[in-house]
């Protein structure tokens, strides 16, 4: 790839950035910004698609007989949070930094991806489709995003998921699992010898969430952790309670299923568990993969990410990557480098190379 068109890209992606920043896209909110994505594809000749505020298009030669794969991220964002000094609205470009509300998270990676789309979408004779997939309700884990635009796309190979790797390669990702718990007593007065406490049964249960250690200890991700994070027990004083709810976040490496987890916790407490849901699971892509095997070629680091995206919600092997740092993530004075965004479609492209071409 020539300097020229590099910059090209490269200018018209910092362009798209400042007007994605410029407008506000809470979860649930993401209208116009999906317009604007829309519209800055069709003006380069792209045929697009909608469905609710997801957005994508595949490349011109696009082939059924064909494997695909998905470039993927979101362009919804948080709320901004109090301590911002500077306009969360207002795409200021500054000491070499774009400052804005997502424009780390998820933004420069979202038009690196869009970048990398244009370059490879004229190109015939790839070994693999292409198709960029704007979403929206990433940051919520809501359910009229990703997860509902897939089942109306082609059949997916493989993907890389844009979030902010500092472009290195997040290729496994602990699986969130929410347990609403409930410890069941017996109702009597505090006074007398009456009741069963329901508290005092859930406190030996939040005693085995604290000392439980599983087994499996995933290489990339680490051990699995249970956090009780919510505790909710009782009326009044002198009332023994007869319920105890508490909740417990489980973050689960690649090694357990879901139901594994759940089927252990059942066995060691006494209370009821009841899963608010069982979406974002655990994921990991082989080393093995020719997209991985190209990241390593390029000098890319891999690591397993704490953290919980999209990619959770993916039932085909997929690669967490982009520009950015995840550290900057939901911070006041959000920013990216705008070097960052340059070499993350540099990058971008030279991955997808050495395994379509």
């Amino acid at each position: 790839m020539n300097y020229q068109e590099l910059n090209i890209l490269f200018t018209d992606a910092i362009n798209l950035l400042k007007k994605l920043v410029a407008t506000p896209s809470l979860s649930k909110e993401e209208e116009e910004t999906a317009e604007i994505i829309q519209l800055f594809l069709e003006s380069k000749g792209v045929t697009t698609h909608q469905y609710l505020n997801n957005i994508w298009a595949k490349n011109k030669y696009f082939n059924p007989n064909k494997p695909t794969i998905l470039l993927n991220s979101h362009h919804d964002t948080v709320k901004p949070n109090k301590a911002y000094t500077l306009n969360p609205f207002e795409p200021i470009i500054k000491d070499g930094k774009l400052f804005g509300l997502g424009s780390n998270d998820a933004g420069g990676c979202l038009v690196a991806l869009i970048a990398t789309f244009l370059y490879f979408y004229k190109q015939e004779n790839l070994k693999y489709n292409i198709i960029i997939a704007a979403t929206a309700e990433e940051e919520i884990s809501g359910s009229n995003g990703v997860e509902i635009l897939l089942p109306r796309l082609p059949k997916i190979e493989f993907g890389i998921v844009g979030e902010p790797t500092l472009m290195n390669m997040a290729l496994a990702e602990k699986g969130l699992l929410v347990l609403d718990c409930v410890a069941h007593g017996i109702p009597g007065h505090a006074a007398r010898e009456e009741g069963e406490n329901a508290l005092y049964k859930a406190i030996k249960d939040i005693e085995w969430f604290m000392n439980y250690r599983y087994d499996k200890v995933s290489d990339l991700l680490g051990p699995m952790k249970m956090s009780v994070t919510i505790i909710n027990a009782g009326s009044q004083h002198n009332v023994v309670p007869s319920e105890c709810k508490f909740t417990v976040d489980v973050r689960v490496n690649e090694l357990y299923s879901f139901e594994e987890v759940l089927d252990i916790i059942r066995s060691n407490i006494v209370s009821d568990v009841i899963p608010r849901s069982c979406r974002l699971r655990s994921t990991s892509i082989p080393i093995e993969h020719p997209l991985i095997q190209s990241g390593l070629q390029l000098g890319r680091t891999y690591y397993g990410s704490p953290t919980t995206s999209d990619k959770a919600l993916m039932n085909f092997p997929t690669l967490k990557m982009g520009p950015g740092d995840s550290a900057r993530s939901h911070t006041a004075d959000e920013f990216i480098y705008i070097d960052e965004i340059k070499n993350g479609i540099d990058l971008y492209i030279q991955l997808l190379n050495n395994v379509v071409n």
